[in-house]
């Protein structure tokens, strides 16, 4: 979609067209110095560099944690470490973020991404599988996670979701990401792509679930927002 400018002058009249997307980060709140040389590294470095938050999302991202002022944040699937950063927004002062990465191999690199921001100290990168760290993951001996953004292995959602329901305090929220999976979802030529199938699954689980409010945001490839029930 486009938005259509005219600006006329006295013999003649020029039309300038402006992508939707253009205008909705022109009119949100920019990225800070730290986030946009993420991003900027990320599409020099990483071959998948749309996997990455990006400007408006990450700002979507940082208002709901403002909002919520979190303790404790757990984020499914790093990647080079923006999204991560964009929830240490809303950080209780003396709150924490873990971040769980599948790939070592980004290792370094999303260390070095989490370094350039001062909220990269409220933030712990632990490189292990998600469904394995959540499965060891004893809730009576913490604090409850008050935020869950879940954005790795889209085959593992449903999964994730049983793992993380039993880590939420009440009234707790978690967010979703591409669970419209560029449109896919609703595309019969998807039906044998495992991916897709898996993320349909999930939006059919959460959707049924009684214990769960629950919105998608067709927000660049689907945010769901979960709340918990008190």
């Amino acid at each position: 979609m486009q938005i259509f400018l005219y600006f006329c002058t006295h013999n003649s009249q020029f039309i300038w067209t402006m992508p939707l997307t253009e205008y909705i980060e022109l009119h949100s709140s920019p990225e800070n110095e730290a986030l946009q040389l993420i991003t900027h590294r990320t599409h020099l470095r990483v071959i998948n560099p749309r996997m990455l938050s990006g400007h408006v999302q990450g700002r979507v991202l940082s208002m709901i944690s403002q909002m919520i002022q979190p303790k404790h944040i757990l984020e499914l699937g790093t990647f080079t470490g923006y999204s991560a950063l964009c929830l240490a927004e809303g950080l209780h002062e003396e709150g924490r973020l873990i971040t769980l990465e599948h790939n070592d191999e980004m290792e370094d690199f999303i260390r070095e991404n989490l370094a350039l921001s001062p909220l990269g100290k409220k933030i712990n990168l632990v490189i292990t599988d998600a469904k394995e760290y959540l499965s060891t993951f004893n809730a009576a001996e913490t604090t409850q996670f008050d935020l869950v953004f879940i954005d790795a292995d889209k085959k593992e959602y449903c999964d994730y979701l049983d793992l993380v329901l039993p880590l939420m305090r009440k009234g707790g929220w978690i967010l979703a990401d591409n669970t419209l999976w560029d449109g896919h979802i609703i595309d019969p030529a998807y039906d044998k792509d495992r991916q897709t199938v898996a993320l349909r699954a999930f939006n059919d689980k959460v959707a049924q679930d009684p214990r769960l409010e629950k919105v998608i945001l067709p927000l660049r490839d689907g945010l769901t927002i979960i709340r918990v029930k008190s």
